[in-house]
């Protein structure tokens, strides 16, 4: 390498470290003791069995679920991506010079559509990227920031909660939360309703929220993108159980469960679901708890709900976020909500 080009990389590498900024709110050490330890508990001794989707996330984790994004039967995510990219200019001529928070940011693919966008306007770039991969958060915010040389990035490593109670002040005129790629369908009908009061703690009288959502259609769309043949879902599903080994000194034996998802045409949510293909006993040392299956026995690990546009609007501005603009696509399969917060 040549001393000049050494400089250079050096020069970048300094750049990025004084324009990243990055908080853990959840130290190792302490999850054990953390509510996300009890939910497990209490998940597992209940009936039917069920675990958070928090724990989907660790490093291997994410890692799966952005390659599920690619996947062809996994519309959400490039139906998604063609709506931002078509409207992104129109949102940020809407919000004006605004800071950007992300919830569940990932590998933060998207969110270079909305930067993009408010560069070209000449807006200046802050950043803060919420989730629960610390390894993820860090990789993808200094990835941004080698393509972005004007991008101020303030990365916070925990849950949504944790997070949006512990939003710094912004130098920014506005502040813009989104919650994209339709995780909002994560939440069941009693958590959407507080998740949408957090949202609007954290927001002051004028700011904004930007809220991607998968609408009704039908099973025979929705299933395949979640039992996909090249079987990534079926693997980010069984990894929740490595990643509760780690955690808690697990001995779940992947080999013993088998990914099982289907379309609850009533409830108009997906369920996704370990089942075990055998009687058997799991222990988590760390959690002092012992747990029973029986042979077909499951555990519900995440559902993802569809919306109707209309309805979900309707709540939103029961909370005080009123939606000043929606856009979906030609085939009105995702819809993009711009909210604001008002008095």
């Amino acid at each position: 390498m040549s001393i000049s080009k050494a400089v250079s990389n050096t020069s970048t590498q300094n750049s990025i470290e004084k324009r990243l900024q990055i908080k853990r709110l959840v130290e190792a050490t302490k999850i054990v003791t953390s509510t996300a330890g009890r939910d497990v508990v209490k998940g597992l001794t209940q009936n039917p069995k069920s675990l958070p989707a928090y724990y989907f996330y660790d490093d291997r984790g994410s890692e799966l679920f952005e390659e599920i994004c690619e996947l062809p039967e996994y519309y959400l995510t490039r139906t998604e991506r063609i709506i931002l990219q078509q409207y992104a200019s129109e949102i940020a001529e809407i919000t004006g010079s605004c800071e950007l928070v992300e919830l569940g940011s990932g590998s933060s693919t998207k969110t270079r559509i909305l930067l993009d966008a408010y560069q070209q306007l000449g807006y200046p770039l802050r950043y803060l990227p919420i989730d629960v991969s610390a390894g993820m958060l860090e990789n993808s915010a200094r990835q941004l920031l080698a393509d972005y040389p004007a991008l101020q990035v303030y990365a916070l490593a925990g849950t949504y909660e944790m997070a949006l109670a512990q939003l710094p002040t912004t130098d920014l005129p506005t502040r813009m939360i989104g919650f994209i790629g339709s995780s909002l369908g994560n939440l069941n009908a009693q958590e959407c309703d507080v998740f949408f009061s957090q949202i609007t703690s954290a927001l002051q009288v004028g700011e904004y929220f930007l809220l991607g959502i998968d609408l009704h259609k039908s099973k025979e769309i929705l299933e395949p993108a979640y039992n996909d043949s090249q079987g990534v879902t079926a693997a980010f599903n069984i990894n929740m159980l490595e990643h509760l080994n780690r955690r808690f000194e697990g001995n779940f034996d992947r080999t013993q469960f088998e990914h099982w998802s289907f379309y609850n045409e009533v409830e108009h949510q997906i369920e996704m679901h370990l089942r075990s293909v055998r009687s058997q006993t799991v222990q988590l040392k760390a959690l002092n708890l012992t747990v029973n299956f029986d042979q077909g026995e499951t555990i519900l690990t995440e559902i993802s709900r569809k919306f109707d546009l209309d309805t979900i609007q309707q709540q939103l501005q029961t909370k005080g976020l009123v939606p000043i603009h929606t856009w979906t696509d030609s085939n009105q399969w995702f819809g993009l909500l711009l909210c604001q917060m008002q008095a």
